[in-house]
């Protein structure tokens, strides 16, 4: 998972840096008002082979990540759980072959 937080950052760091300043300064309505900013930094991964690999090989601890965080918009820090399946589905993930360069569309 640290490849594709390390994908993540360099390819889109304005985007992550603006959603995760949103998130923080607005611990109890994040999702509503950082909603944008989150499209935003779906619409950058969202291209990216890495990143589509990943989430393609873990889909079900993605969607049960994100349900989390549905549930628990005030608290967020309560799907941890959640989100350590994730990475560790994330770090099994075979990316042997997975051209780290996105192509342009």
């Amino acid at each position: 998972m640290q490849a594709a937080m390390d994908i993540t950052a360099k390819y889109c760091h304005k985007e992550m840096e603006a959603y995760g300043s949103c998130v923080a300064s607005n611990p109890s309505t994040w999702q509503l008002k950082c909603h944008e900013l989150k499209i935003k930094v779906a619409q950058c991964t969202s291209s990216h082979p890495v990143i589509q690999k990943i989430r393609q090989d873990c889909s079900s601890e993605f969607v049960e990540f994100e349900r989390c965080l549905r549930e628990n918009q005030d608290k967020p820090t309560s799907c941890s759980q959640h989100v350590a399946r994730f990475l560790g589905c994330a770090e099994t993930v075979d990316l042997s072959g997975v051209d780290p360069v996105p192509q342009p569309s």
